[in-house]
């Protein structure tokens, strides 16, 4: 439970996960092995990523997006500073949702194949 901490809070931090998804990550964390869970977390994010290309394909904003993303890692870089990711989209809630996924469906997903077997 505590390495599940000491790896989501980061990303918690700079708004790249949800609380919920922390949280849910945690609780995970707190009743299975390292090693599973290591492997429930590297599947749901190998799925997170795969439900974002997905996402992109279908807003059509890829290349925009991945202009934020490289501003955000120079101005992080310049400023040594984090900064939450996303925050000035925070005035248009409708353009700020349209840019994130709910990552506790890779979650279970990611668990629900390695329950299964299948990884």
């Amino acid at each position: 439970m505590f390495l599940a901490f000491l790896l989501l809070y980061p990303l918690f931090q700079i708004g790249a996960m949800g609380a919920g998804d922390s949280k849910t990550l945690i609780m995970a964390g707190s009743f299975l092995k390292v090693q599973e869970f290591l492997i429930i977390l590297a599947a749901a994010f190998v799925i997170g990523a795969v439900f974002s290309l997905f996402k992109l394909a279908a807003e059509r904003n890829g290349r925009q997006r991945l202009f934020y993303l490289g501003t955000y890692v120079v101005e992080t870089a310049k400023n040594r500073r984090f900064k939450v990711y996303g925050e000035e989209l925070l005035q248009d809630q409708e353009l700020y949702r349209s840019n994130k996924i709910h990552f506790t469906v890779p979650i279970l997903f990611g668990a629900a194949l390695r329950i299964g077997g299948l990884i």
